[in-house]
């Protein structure tokens, strides 16, 4: 999903369902264009990444069908990817009716609870068709899940909540995300389906940047 038309085609979309992990060998084989595969910050974005890993954000949206066709092929990724990165998640906000699903995310992790549920969320908007675009219909889903709803509303509802959703639309601003799927690496590098073709594409750039970034 974009800001304005944002598409992964058929074809894309069964490859990312078949996708296998990028080797070293591909990477050292291929030749990315700076501006026409991905961008370069033009100020770069501050990192949480321990020392000696390269920081790779994930921006999605629960509600996004190409983060959904995205999601299990990104979950496959992450477990062969390069022991160096650092790769975390970031809800966005195109605007204000985002704010429960990010909140929800965030909930989640808070509680030690995002592993188990971050696909069932997908699969309850995508699959279930329910519409966990506001407070009580999240409320509502959660305590079905076997969630203890109280602790996690008043999770939902905290000031730590609040800062992190604060948090992920500065770095969704600083990267200058047009649409989701989307990847931020290093805080120096933008690349999105739209400009390298497909996300199987993406992720090989991913690794081929933040290698660049490695070796500083």
């Amino acid at each position: 999903m974009q800001r304005r038309a944002f598409s992964l085609s058929t074809a894309s979309t069964l490859v990312l369902a078949t996708m296998g992990p990028f080797t070293a060998s591909a990477q050292a084989q291929t030749a990315f264009k700076e501006g026409k595969d991905y961008l370069k910050l033009a100020k770069p974005v501050p990192t949480d990444a321990p020392a000696g890993k390269v920081e790779v954000i994930e921006f999605f949206w629960y509600s996004c069908p190409h983060c959904n066709a995205f999601e299990p092929s990104f979950e496959a990724w992450l477990k062969s990817a390069p022991k160096f990165l650092s790769v975390r998640r970031v809800p966005v906000a195109f605007n204000a009716s985002f704010i429960p699903q990010q909140k929800l995310y965030y909930a989640l992790e808070g509680m030690g609870k995002l592993d188990a549920l971050h696909a069932k969320v997908f699969h309850a908007i995508h699959v279930e068709r329910q519409a966990l675009n506001k407070d009580e219909a999240i409320f509502a889903w959660i305590a079905q899940q076997g969630v203890d709803a109280s602790k996690f509303k008043e999770m939902y509802q905290s000031f730590g909540v609040a800062n992190q959703v604060r948090r992920a639309t500065q770095l969704q601003e600083a990267y200058g995300v047009e649409g989701v799927p989307s990847m931020g690496i290093a805080g120096r590098y933008y690349t999105d389906g739209t400009m390298a073709g497909s996300m199987q594409t993406v992720l090989k750039i991913v690794e081929y940047l933040a290698a660049q970034a490695r070796q500083g």
